[in-house]
Parts: structure tokens; C-alpha cells; sequence
């Protein structure tokens, strides 16, 4: 999983409001730090991502299978 996510985002798509969320995070401070994530940052990306995709019951949404295609000028 290469993509980042915000913790506000992560909070939407779990469906609760981000103080919730927050809390949720501070409780499981000790685990997330373990994987390198630090308590002030803003995104989660990596082993904390999925840890707390699991563990909250989170869906990411689908990435896209290929990358977007670049804009070809004709002249």
C-alpha cells in the first residue's frame, strides 16, 4: 500500500467523527509508534495504515490498476 491517508480522511471512511477517531489513535499510541508512525503526524501510510485498517474494520477505497495517461498535443 504506497498511498498515504490523512487521519481526517481515515475518519470519514470509517464513518466517525475525527475526535472519535483521535481517541481511537491514543489508545493504540504504543502499537502505532512501533511501526514508525509519529503521534503528531497527519497521515498514516504503511504498517500503521493497515493495523488500523484491520483493526478499525476500515474499506479503503479501490486504487486505479493503471496510472493516468498524459495529455498528447497533436499539431
Amino acid at each position: 500500500m504506497d498511498r498515504k491517508y490523512y487521519k481526517s480522511e481515515l475518519a470519514e471512511l470509517a464513518d466517525v467523527s475525527y475526535s472519535t477517531f483521535f481517541r481511537y489513535l491514543q489508545s493504540r499510541r504504543e502499537i502505532l509508534s512501533g511501526f514508525g508512525c509519529a503521534t503528531k503526524a497527519q497521515t498514516l501510510r504503511g504498517q500503521a495504515l493497515d493495523y488500523v485498517c484491520r483493526d478499525y474494520n476500515i474499506h479503503l477505497p479501490e486504487e486505479p490498476t493503471e496510472p493516468p495517461r498524459k495529455h498528447i498535443k497533436i499539431r
